[in-house]
């Protein structure tokens, strides 16, 4: 009997870990779509093998934590930040309580629930959550370590995020020549910092400043990202706007002709996005002096924003308001260059 009983156990010892080869080989699998670029379809296989693994192993077997880690993962990445909020927040104490609060799995869980919570909507409990976080992972992780730099960058973004323009910017003014020391002047963290100090500055109610830093900012993401990547779009994006919030409507407008046919190839003619980048094509074609342009921009762009967006999505009541704007302004310049053209 004791016999059987040993080949009893080492068929199930093998079993168990022929099934647990099995569920580590579908999750390297979901991980990998994610990563080339199928979220979705990267959440779908989690969603399916979260289940297998708790029926399997248990649901704080570490198998099946990974797997749930995946699918907030990859359900935030899909565009669903409400969600990836939820599955992080039911992940955290089970983490919490079984690798303890300081574990790097646990402050990584922290962060994603901090960085949804934001994206989800609430600017203040993020930033609340990453100023939470910031001291463990100094203690933990060292003042200067990467993803100690990373929450201290949150820490200000969500600040700024949440209305305080003038906080965030100057906490990364401060945080920049540190990320320039640690990681390098091109390493993309600090990018983003450079990007996000810009940003911040021009919000704060200096869009000259803010043009300045933008138009040094470019070509360094343009030599160590790409031209066409979205950090580099969007730091000339946000060069064009702050260029006119300075003065220069005829630049912005420029600038945002040049990027509208790049969003068009890159992301598709009616992605949100695109259509952002024609709307401010047409806000400055307007402000630049052309009103009748603009008109026609407008009236081209409002009904794709209602199909796309739905009438009344925020930014396409926006669109409809600046189209009677220049509607009425078109009106009143014609009949101007009317009446100065009239014989008596």
């Amino acid at each position: 009997m004791s016999g059987l009983t040993g080949r009893g156990r080492k068929s199930e010892t093998g079993r168990k870990a022929r099934e647990e080869a099995e569920l580590s080989a579908l999750d390297a699998r979901a991980r990998s779509t994610g990563e080339a670029g199928d979220a979705a379809g990267a959440r779908d296989q989690y969603a399916a093998l979260v289940p297998l693994c708790g029926r399997a192993f248990g649901p704080e077997h570490p198998l099946t934590l990974t797997a749930c880690a995946g699918l907030a993962r990859w359900t935030g990445a899909a565009g669903d930040a409400s969600g990836a909020r939820d599955q992080y927040a039911a992940l955290l104490p089970v983490r919490e309580r079984i690798l303890g609060a300081e574990h790097p799995d646990t402050l990584t869980t922290r962060a994603s629930l901090a960085y949804y919570t934001g994206k989800a909507g609430d600017a203040a409990a993020a930033r609340d959550q990453y100023a939470a976080l910031l001291p463990v992972d100094e203690r933990v992780l060292g003042p200067e370590h990467p993803d100690t730099l990373v929450t201290r960058g949150q820490v200000a973004r969500w600040a700024g995020e949440a209305g305080d323009a003038a906080g965030a910017r100057d906490q990364f003014a401060v945080l920049l020549p540190v990320d320039e020391r640690v990681l390098g002047p091109v390493h993309r963290h600090t990018l983003a910092a450079r990007y996000n100090l810009a940003r911040w500055t021009g919000a704060a109610g200096d869009p000259a400043a803010a043009r300045d830093q933008l138009v040094a900012l470019v070509p360094l993401c343009e030599r160590a990202l790409d031209p066409e990547h979205t950090e580099t779009v969007n730091s000339r994006k946000n060069l064009a706007f702050c260029a006119g919030e300075a003065g220069d409507a005829a630049g912005a407008r420029d600038q945002y002709a040049a990027l509208l046919p790049v969003d068009e190839r890159i992301l598709g003619p009616e992605h949100p996005e695109t259509l952002r980048t024609r709307h401010n094509l047409a806000h400055w074609t307007g402000k630049a002096g052309d009103t009748a342009a603009a008109h026609d921009q407008l009236a081209q762009l409002v009904p794709v924003l209602e199909r796309i967006l739905g009438p009344e999505h925020p930014e396409t009541r926006a669109a409809r308001s600046q189209l009677a704007d220049w509607t009425k302004r078109s009106a009143r310049g014609h009949l101007f260059r009317l009446r100065s053209h009239r014989v008596d």
